[in-house]
């Protein structure tokens, strides 16, 4: 009687044990759940536990899986879907962005030169001042003296005579430079125009203070040389507080993991370390980004997958083939409408670009190629099909085009045929929609620009997210664009008929980027067993209206199973 007694004490004290290791951390109830891949019938409840996806079902089934330890959320009926996941943006840049002068709104020339003048009486005699964001076809008005609507430097000199100003595109494909800087550069009447870019002159010959591509490069360099000069301590701590700013932007509007597109190794080995010291929120998968002789031979030194419990990635490399089509450097097949002649920028070596493929494919590493322009797309898919055709063995490789914005109609099967994928930006159709058919014409532009229709009708995998800080991150308003095509402001609708559907475009934001990513078994949807990184929204992303998406308010976002932001 006394073992009966004990073993029914071992029994109950068993299953007691794997209760209370089964019990959730955290319980999200009275959800409106939307898994991205599957329904879950009657599911209402979320139980999360050691940052993972416990169980998914009724508010009664989860019940039996808290107690008085789990935190519990109450959805009240809330839109619960996976963490946005921003599938091509420069996740520094952001963060500087945050920190330096940012024109993402500015309407007039005039309103850049007041903010230089402003910064100029801030810093000290020489030294630099760094702005992003300007793009001469969304103001309101332009200076009558200007070439292809960039007004000239001397406005900008004069509120800035002892500071070098260097202010990038929105695109980050040309720079303004003011004449302290084009001075310390030694641009003179003399200066060549570099393979791949452009100094823009006046009909004198001098520079108006717009340098195109590959001619931003002297600037970098003169830039660098200042940064060098620097206390290393001082600029590592102004790293560090862009990565942090970075990260709590993401996190405030939805995003759990972002796709960086091109970091060079030394970023790389800080983002590591922070992943190891486990000081991330925000899960980062980055491309490895260098001139192919610097990466010969180093490169697979920096592959490193799922660091820091899946918070640091770098299994892929980054390259470019053109420039961006408001900076005249998306490389086109036809030339420009509104600059006859002129084809765009190839700014990369055609040669450097297959040397650096096969780095990918013998390191086993995805390659991601920025092309925007029909030609530019071309060739990297001519590029793409000769590796791939080399190594049939190959079978599941997820090769990439960053943007693929504009494409030959031509070309748009190529890619379901190679399982290319096209990492494009939503946003990015409305922002450029008012001067696209100006560069492009009505043809080019109704076919192969931001052709998402044609290319999912075709099978391809498409990815999303907006370029940042080339768009403001945010994945509410690229959703909107890629569901509507229409600018918030004017109502400019872009040939609606390249528009996604609602849940194409969720599958865009999350499980499509993770596929894009190799990180879809994972996460990008809600499963048993995947990471607890989620979203809780305001309004229904699938039902509710137009107007509604632009109304949407994050209200938590949760990425390891914490709750890493809860609106106020």
């Amino acid at each position: 009687m006394q073992i009966k007694i004990f073993l029914c004490a071992i029994t109950l004290l068993s299953v007691w044990g794997c209760q209370s290791d089964e019990m959730a951390d955290l319980v999200i109830y009275n959800a409106n759940i939307y898994a991205v891949d599957t329904t879950y019938q009657e599911a209402t409840s979320i139980a999360i536990k050691d940052g993972l996806i416990l169980k998914i079902g009724s508010e009664s089934d989860i019940e039996k899986l808290s107690d008085e330890n789990t935190e519990k959320i109450n959805a009240e009926g809330k839109f619960v879907m996976p963490g946005f996941i921003e599938g091509h943006g420069h996740y520094s840049g952001l963060g500087y962005s945050l920190i330096n002068l940012n024109f993402l709104q500015s309407k007039s020339w005039e309103d850049i030169v007041d903010a230089v003048a402003k910064r100029a009486t801030e810093v000290k005699p020489g030294q630099w001042i760094i702005g992003r964001g300007w793009h001469q076809e969304k103001w309101d008005s332009i200076p009558k003296q200007n070439m292809y609507n960039y007004p000239f430097h001397y406005t900008l000199s004069d509120v800035s005579p002892d500071n070098p100003v260097l202010l990038y595109h929105a695109s980050g494909h040309s720079v303004y430079a003011n004449k302290k800087a084009m001075d310390l550069a030694g641009i003179t009447k003399e200066t060549s125009n570099p393979v791949g870019g452009e100094i823009v002159r006046n009909s004198d010959g001098d520079a108006i203070g717009v340098f195109e591509e590959r001619a931003m490069g002297v600037f970098k360099n003169k830039y660098q040389e200042y940064l060098a000069s620097l206390d290393k301590g001082q600029l590592d701590s102004i790293w560090y507080s862009a990565i942090q700013l970075a990260e709590k932007e993401c996190i405030s509007k939805g995003i759990t993991s972002f796709q960086d597109a091109g970091s060079s190794f030394e970023e790389l080995d800080k983002y590591e370390k922070l992943a190891i010291d486990g000081n991330m929120k925000v899960r980062l998968w980055a491309m490895a980004r260098h001139p192919a002789n610097e990466l010969e031979g180093k490169v697979g030194k920096y592959k490193k997958i799922n660091v820091g419990n899946r918070f640091y990635t770098c299994n892929a490399i980054k390259s470019e083939v053109d420039g961006a089509l408001g900076a005249f450097g998306a490389w086109l097949l036809e030339p420009y409408s509104d600059k006859p002649g002129f084809k765009g920028q190839n700014t990369t070596d055609i040669y450097d670009v297959k040397k650096i493929a096969d780095m990918a494919i013998a390191n086993d590493m995805q390659f991601c190629v920025h092309a925007i322009g029909d030609r530019a797309n071309r060739v990297v898919l001519d590029i793409y099909e000769g590796v791939i055709g080399q190594h049939p063995d190959k079978k599941d490789i997820r090769w990439r085009i960053e943007h693929a914005q504009h494409l030959s109609p031509d070309d748009i099967p190529r890619f379901a045929k190679n399982k290319i994928i096209a990492s494009m930006q939503g946003i990015h159709c409305t922002s450029d929609a008012p001067f696209v058919v100006k560069r492009l014409g009505t043809d080019r532009s109704r076919l192969g620009a931001y052709a998402w229709r044609s290319l999912l009708d075709n099978g391809v995998i498409v990815a999303n997210g907006t370029d940042a800080p080339v768009e403001d991150v945010d994945p509410i308003k690229s959703f909107y664009a890629s569901v509507t095509r229409r600018r918030e402001d004017s109502g400019l609708v872009f040939f609606s008929e390249q528009k996604m559907t609602r849940e194409e475009a969720i599958y865009s934001y999350t499980l499509g980027n993770a596929f894009a990513a190799f990180e879809d078994e994972y996460k990008g949807s809600l499963r048993a067993g995947k990471v607890a990184d989620l979203v809780i929204l305001s309004n229904d992303l699938v039902k509710c209206t137009d107007d509604e998406i632009l109304k949407t308010k994050v209200l938590y976002t949760i990425t390891d199973g914490k709750v890493r932001f809860k609106a106020e």
